[in-house]
């Protein structure tokens, strides 16, 4: 136990600082918000892949699966890893030849002022689940490592305080750089936890044939109309929901060039898919190995077995390698979600009432919106039950029914207009919001209502008179 702890001391310590040794390239916003659009492949690439690969895909997904099976993941990682394949086909180069800071000056130049703040506010508040979840699950970590000795509120501190630090000081470039690290650690780590347990049940085989006999493998929706609904719905919450999202965004903004833009986020979508189901294998192992710890954890608190698991059945340096990935994941993805809102409020919100301020002024409100916000989710955080796959999945229906529609059709739809912009947004998350009171285990899935709307919204929003020309040529 002490040296476990010791580790996650020492690899803190040496991360914070690999982060803070970043931030010497910050010298303007441009730096700390797109690391001067100049990152190459295989540091996008990692970027990409370290982002999504967070305490979702390791706890999160992994006890969902054992749960539920592969119909219960159809939000992540099936739709999430489209996403980023969608991103890189469809809107990664024409968003990158726009050279914006962020994914709210789109929304401006194409829809006006109006819509910016609308959808700005709608992304900001999307990533309180998201940044919330990774909090929640650096507190577990601590917990679980410390033998129960530091408190999970304690540990979410330490761990939000700890990410903050290089966050706040390097931006994106501090992001970029301990990202492509952490994704090292976390390829290394996962494959070869996944080698050491699969000797312990006899191979991989006897874990893929055990949760095929048990109906884990069944991916499709009973043939009855709400549950094939349901089950659309939960697919494009995340596949639709997370294409308008700033860190998307980011990454794509900070590539050398516009073919690097879409390359890396197609493969880091791959990758991404393909080791999110080793969690999915490490958890379910689980159940096979001790089937009686599975049993008392599973409806107490799923997020447990994986690393109960790795704490009582595997050697010391198993131990530290589950959870150096782990480490690496969450953090990895934190300080991306902590950057990214704040980048987006400080541009789209905050700077407008400052016409005056100079660079470095401006540099200082996106430090100071940062710290603002790594408070605010800690403590949502501290007072919120939900899991931590449920947290995440929940955090892109507000994107869906709200920014989707009018960034894609913005960039394809020629008739777009600026009424089209507003009336969709306004249509599409008032028919959720209804929904959501009103009905929310009924018929329609909130969510699917809510994007459909703003479909509708925008297309007689765009095709009738116009009441008000809003709208900024791009």
């Amino acid at each position: 136990m002490n040296t476990l702890i010791w580790f996650v001391i020492l690899y803190w310590v040496i991360s914070v600082g690999i982060g803070l040794y970043a931030a010497r390239y910050v010298s303007n916003s441009r730096d700390f918000a797109v690391a001067g659009r100049s990152l190459p492949m295989y540091v996008v690439t990692a970027t990409v892949f370290a982002t999504w690969f967070g305490s979702e895909a390791v706890l999160g997904i992994s006890s969902t699966f054992v749960k539920e099976g592969l119909r219960g993941v159809v939000a992540d990682p099936f739709g999430s890893s489209l996403c980023l394949v969608m991103v890189g086909l469809f809107f990664a180069k024409p968003l990158y030849r726009m050279n914006l800071l962020t994914i709210g000056d789109y929304y401006r130049n194409k829809f006006g002022r109006i819509v910016e703040i609308l959808v700005t506010l709608c992304i900001v508040i999307s990533y309180l689940g998201w940044v919330a979840a990774q909090i929640k699950a650096l507190g577990l970590v601590f917990n679980v490592v410390s033998g129960g000795y530091i408190t999970m509120n304690t540990g979410m501190m330490i761990g939000a305080a700890s990410v903050l630090i290089y966050t706040l000081m390097g931006g994106m470039w501090s992001v970029a750089i301990t990202d492509f690290l952490q994704m090292i650690i976390i390829v290394v780590g996962m494959m070869y936890i996944g080698w050491e347990v699969s000797g312990m049940v006899g191979g991989a085989g006897m874990v893929i044939e055990h949760a095929a006999s048990a109906g884990k493998f069944e991916f499709w929706p009973a043939p009855t109309a709400r549950e094939t609904l349901w089950f659309f719905a939960a697919w494009i919450t995340m596949m639709l929901g997370s294409i308008p999202q700033q860190d998307v965004f980011q990454r794509v903004a900070s590539s050398k060039n516009e073919a690097i833009a879409g390359r890396a986020s197609i493969l880091g979508g791959v990758l991404y898919f393909c080791f999110a189901f080793i969690p999915m294998f490490l958890a379910y192992s689980a159940t096979l190995i001790d089937p009686g710890m599975v049993a008392s954890l599973i409806d107490k608190d799923s997020q447990l077995i994986l690393p109960t698991l790795i704490m009582t059945k595997v050697p010391m340096l198993a131990q530290v390698m589950f959870f150096g990935a782990l480490l690496s994941a969450i953090k990895s993805c934190a300080s991306a979600t902590l950057l990214a809102p704040s980048v987006t409020f400080s541009e789209n919100i905050l700077k407008p009432f400052f016409p005056r301020q100079n660079d470095k002024q401006f540099l200082l409100m996106m430090r100071i919106v940062v710290l603002a916000f790594t408070a605010v989710v800690t403590l949502f955080a501290m007072n919120t039950e939900s899991s931590i796959y449920k947290m995440v999945e929940n955090a892109y229906k507000v994107t869906l029914v709200a920014a989707f529609v009018p960034l894609a059709f913005g960039l394809y739809w020629k008739p777009a207009t600026a009424q089209g912009g507003l009336v969709s947004i306004l249509l599409g998350i008032g028919c959720w919001v209804a929904l959501e009171i009103t009905a929310p285990e009924g018929f329609w899935p909130p969510q699917l209502v809510g994007v459909l709307m703003s479909m509708v919204g925008m297309v007689l929003g765009s095709l009738l008179p116009q009441v008000s020309q809003g709208k900024a040529a791009i």
